[in-house]
């Protein structure tokens, strides 16, 4: 068993309020448990109005493919989400837990 974990972090610069960041995150983490059957959480930040920290986390049978995953995972938020300035993030698999 492998598992991926992705922890992004972005900014939402032009975000006055709680209750619009809360929004952003609400359509991110519905789109991509759709799309990619992921598990995402607002795991930092959660007072920040600006400031946006996501974590990732899918189960794969190989590495390479977990691993491949969570880039098209990021990909797909930068892609999708136009308004948001990707600051960091960082992909790790864990291998035979």
């Amino acid at each position: 068993m492998h598992i991926g974990v992705c922890k992004m972090t972005f900014r939402l610069p032009e975000n006055d309020n709680l209750k619009g960041k809360r929004r952003v995150i609400h359509s991110i983490t519905d789109r991509l448990r759709v799309k990619f059957n992921v598990a995402v959480a607002e795991v930092g930040d959660n007072e920040a109005w600006q400031k946006i920290t996501l974590g990732i986390v899918c189960v794969s049978n190989d590495g390479r493919h977990a691993n491949a995953m969570l880039d098209n995972v990021v990909d797909h938020v930068v892609k999708l989400r136009g308004d948001l300035e990707l600051l960091d993030y960082e992909v790790e698999v864990f291998d035979d837990l």
